[in-house]
């Protein structure tokens, strides 16, 4: 088993999640809507999101001061299909089992229907989605010292059952209050297309690692974390390039700790002939898919 010398001092409550210290991980997710008031009421109650910044067209929430999540909406949004291509689900990273049981008490208490939850060896976590249909994970991650690496810097990771009622047992007693000023996008699960153009584009242009794959799926990380980009086909084979105002996934952004790897990608990019614009928040580009992806140190 592989071991990173960060891993020790990484999972403590006092400091970031070991996702974030990695050398790129996800910033904030671009969501568009149609119903702009009942989903961004969805992600403040339901989630403990709070405002950052509101505007008529469009608001965005985050935990702290730490912006997680834009919505907006225009009179011509058209619902994406099912099987377009775009978000599977946005997962919001808890940053202890502790948190993550006590949003789920919450939650039960406010009734809301959950749609899954599984134990992945590397992290434990909940299922649900928004009023408008996209997905939503809420987890944790268990120590790092407790994955299994395999020789090639690939990691263990299985979908069993998640025994929820013992989280719920475990959660603290008193009432939610939002969520931790801790909290993070963990990591984008998206769909595509095809995975072959998915693996090209993560892996030889941006310059993730390959960390696991399933059938119809490969996960996607930086600095031997499990994935910050997943990318399946379950739903979506075959789906062409976003269009449109389509519903869902605008886009995401990733941050660079290591200014070096951001380099790199550049590069790549401007080698490939691949179109990239510098914006106020960075380096904006699209995926094989049109979902766009900004990029940032």
């Amino acid at each position: 088993m592989q071991h990173d010398p960060l891993e020790d001092t990484a999972m403590t409550e006092q400091s970031p999640s070991f996702a974030l210290t990695r050398p790129a991980h996800v910033g904030r997710a671009h969501l568009v809507v149609r119903d702009l008031d009942s989903t961004a009421q969805f992600y403040q109650s339901m989630l403990g999101l709070k405002t950052i910044e509101k505007s008529e067209s469009g608001i965005t929430l985050g935990a702290g001061d730490t912006p997680l999540l834009t919505l907006t909406t225009s009179s011509d949004v058209a619902q994406a299909p099912r099987s377009a291509a775009g978000l599977f689900h946005n997962a919001f990273l808890m940053p202890n089992r502790r948190e993550l049981a006590h949003w789920l008490a919450h939650a039960v208490n406010l009734g809301v229907q959950l749609q899954g939850a599984s134990d992945h060896l590397v992290s434990e976590a909940i299922y649900l989605a928004d009023p408008e249909g996209n997905g939503i994970e809420v987890y944790a991650d268990r120590p790092v010292r407790d994955w299994a690496f395999h020789p090639d810097g690939t990691v263990e990771m299985a979908t069993l059952r998640l025994d929820l009622q013992a989280l719920y047992d475990s959660a603290p007693k008193g009432a939610w209050t939002g969520m931790d000023d801790g909290a993070a996008i963990g990591h984008i699960h998206l769909q595509v297309g095809n995975i072959p153009a998915a693996d090209k584009f993560y892996e030889g242009v941006l310059g993730l690692k390959k960390m696991a794959t399933y059938p119809g799926a490969s996960f996607f990380g930086s600095g031997t974390y499990h994935h910050h980009v997943a990318a399946n086909i379950w739903n979506s084979r075959g789906a062409p390039e976003r269009t449109g105002q389509m519903s869902g996934l605008q886009g995401y952004s990733i941050h660079f700790n290591d200014k070096e790897a951001l380099e790199t990608a550049l590069k790549t990019l401007d080698e490939m002939e691949i179109a990239v614009e510098r914006t106020a928040e960075g380096h904006a580009l699209k995926d094989p898919w049109s979902i766009g992806v900004t990029l940032s140190a």
